[in-house]
């Protein structure tokens, strides 16, 4: 209960605190290419509840359709499909903020497990996926920080969604499940603080 009264005020005032910005980006968005201001796409929530998330567009408006389609679901290193707007906002992260929506909306928290596409999740083994699930995806947690550079990472790799599939998510998972078994309120301060610095830092 106090996790979610935190995420609710948190939410709020953020959103309140940076329309501005949003306004400011919706805008640039709509001037910089063709296609609607935001990206929804399907993830799987808590208990496995499908939901969908919403972020900043920055992709063009015929690579962001919602991603059901066969495929690699991995963005990997200067993807061309990526727009003029979408390069900055990606590396700034701020295509993130709009899911402060869906922490407001219960899908999501300001910290926990990121949300995966169902068919990654699909790839989880039994017992890792009913822990990750059993609490709400976050906007970011341990494996956000130590893979902010994924991208980069995933386009050294001659087959990025293989390294992605056999490495880089069982090394997330491994992150998730320790989360959730070590999670506490003033973890989840430390991890808002250190996910901060990070974006300060670029």
């Amino acid at each position: 209960m106090a996790k979610r009264l935190f995420d609710l005020i948190c939410a709020g005032a953020g959103l309140l605190l940076l329309s501005p910005l949003l306004l400011g980006i919706a805008l640039w968005i709509k001037f910089d290419s063709a296609g609607p201001v935001f990206f929804r796409q399907q993830r799987v929530g808590r208990f496995g509840v499908p939901f969908r998330i919403h972020k900043f567009r920055t992709m063009r408006d015929d690579a962001s359709a919602d991603a059901t389609a066969l495929g690699p679901q991995i963005t990997v290193g200067a993807d061309p499909r990526i727009t003029r707007a979408g390069r900055f906002l990606r590396a700034a992260k701020l295509d993130e903020l709009p899911q402060l929506l869906d922490v407001l909306g219960g899908t999501m928290s300001l910290v926990g497990p990121r949300p995966e596409v169902p068919r990654y999740v699909a790839l989880y083994p039994a017992a890792l996926r009913d822990k990750v699930l059993s609490v709400r995806p976050g906007i970011t947690d341990p494996a956000s920080i130590a893979y902010r550079d994924e991208s980069a990472l995933l386009a050294r790799a001659a087959d990025p969604e293989r390294v992605y599939v056999e490495q880089v998510m069982p090394a997330k998972l491994r992150h998730a499940v320790e989360y959730v078994e070590q999670r506490s309120m003033s973890g989840d301060l430390r991890l808002i603080g250190a996910t901060l610095r990070a974006l300060c830092k670029r």
